[in-house]
């Protein structure tokens, strides 16, 4: 039975490594959400450009904004504070001897992933968010720019999920405390894109914590993730009837 004379509200140095990488992710993924959904920037951009070319600089900055908010400040605070941590140290490396096991399981996970990306993609609820630059004509700039928005803000997203928050954690609290912790915030951030993608992301995030531990880098779950993105985006372009491909 739980005991309020037993606790210790002392702070220990230690704490700061299971505490600060909760607390950044969330500061700093709300920072990006609530920055990508703001009506004042979108309204900046579509003031200033066509409807067109303020379609893609618009969500192009938000993927830019995510892969500095979430990608590279988070882990500047931690290099600074969290002592005797390096950035492979948060799965940001290479290891030659999980090389082929990250390959391989890329691979694999993709061959499964993509055509069930692929017939998800096409449905109407899909077609409502997705392509997410939702100008009314699509030059092969546009698709390279999309393409590197999604891989920017994706690493950007992985690194904190799958580097920041879950390394320091499997140290200090154990597996399964920090994939638990992990799932339920990555899950979290699904909510607003509705039931079936916050649902879906709780076995995904399972499956890439896992892997992620394993192999002892980020590389497998951000390439994935990547792999499913542009999946998802391009089918969604393909089968828009509002959209038109030049």
């Amino acid at each position: 039975m739980y005991n309020l004379s037993n606790s210790n509200f002392l702070w220990k140095n230690e704490d700061l490594i299971s505490v600060l990488p909760i607390i950044l992710t969330l500061i700093f993924f709300v920072l990006y959400w609530f920055t990508a959904n703001s009506s004042r920037v979108k309204k900046y951009y579509y003031s200033k450009f066509s409807f067109n070319v303020a379609a893609y600089k618009h969500i192009f900055f938000t993927k830019l904004f995510g892969f500095f908010s979430m990608g590279i400040v988070p882990i500047i605070i931690c290099l600074l504070l969290i002592e005797n941590y390096t950035l492979s140290d948060y799965g940001l490396t290479f290891i030659s001897e999980t090389a082929i096991f990250s390959v391989l399981w890329t691979l694999g996970l993709s061959i499964i992933v993509v055509p069930l990306v692929y017939h998800s993609a096409k449905k109407s609820k899909n077609l409502v968010n997705y392509p997410q630059i939702r100008a009314k004509v699509w030059s092969k700039k546009i698709m390279i720019i999309n393409a590197l928005g999604w891989f920017l803000y994706l690493f950007g997203y992985e690194f904190l999920f799958r580097g920041v928050l879950l390394f320091p954690l499997v140290e200090s609290l154990g597996v399964w405390p920090a994939i638990t912790i992990n799932i339920a915030l990555y899950s979290a951030t699904h909510i607003p894109k509705g039931l079936d993608e916050t649902i879906g992301a709780i076995p995904l995030g399972f499956i890439l914590c896992l892997l992620t531990i394993h192999s002892g880098t980020i590389w497998i779950a951000f390439f994935v993730h990547v792999i499913m993105a542009w999946t998802n985006t391009f089918t969604a372009l393909h089968y828009n009837p509002d959209i038109k491909i030049e």
